[in-house]
């Protein structure tokens, strides 16, 4: 039940501490008092192996139970979305909109609907709705907590390197250059000026 592709009786029989032909036997055995039972499901041998399927019969209600809805995967634009909810939390859809450069509601309602990103309130000065992810994204993703999310400093590109089109690009370039005058001439007014536009 804990393997996701079928398992030879050599490697059984050597797990167990058993010789091949008897659990050989052990498996045919339950196979067919399995069947003979009609349970829900099948040990059956299988491209040199054993494995636990579900029987044709119930094989329905286990898909319609298992993917219910979900059986894309996400798209690159649900990816990067995910994550701009992931790092920025709690987040309105216009930030992460701003993030990406292109509109995410679409996929912000995908995300919703798969119970990976949920509300979390709304943004006092906007009233926008925020959003924050789920523990279903957590166990998807197989983290304790965000804590555990990898940091991003190893993914972002040298300041140099990031484009001064995009608004975040401007924006950190804007902050740079105000850090650099600030440090240069030791007073605050260059900061505050550039935070003034």
């Amino acid at each position: 039940m804990v393997v996701d592709e079928p398992v030879g009786e050599e490697r059984l029989a050597g797990s167990l501490e058993r010789p091949r032909a008897e659990v050989a036997r052990a498996l045919r055995e339950l196979a067919a008092e399995y069947t003979a039972q009609g349970r829900g499901f099948d040990l059956r041998l299988v491209a040199g192996g054993w494995r636990f399927y579900s029987r044709d019969t119930c094989a329905a209600a286990v898909d319609r139970f298992l993917l219910d809805g979900q059986q894309a995967r996400l798209t690159q634009a649900a990816l990067e979305t995910l994550a701009v909810v992931a790092y920025r939390q709690p987040v309105s859809r216009s930030r992460v909109s701003a993030v990406r450069g292109v509109n995410c509601d679409g996929v912000m309602r995908t995300l919703v609907q798969r119970g990976l990103v949920e509300e979390a309130g709304s943004e006092p000065e906007t009233g926008a709705i925020l959003y924050r992810t789920t523990n279903y994204f957590l166990e998807r993703m197989g983290l304790r907590g965000l804590d555990e999310l990898p940091e991003l400093a190893p993914f972002l590109p040298e300041v140099d390197d990031v484009e001064a089109e995009s608004l975040e690009g401007t924006m950190i370039a804007e902050a740079v250059a105000a850090a650099a005058v600030q440090a240069a001439d030791g007073s605050g007014e260059a900061g505050r000026a550039t935070h003034d536009r």
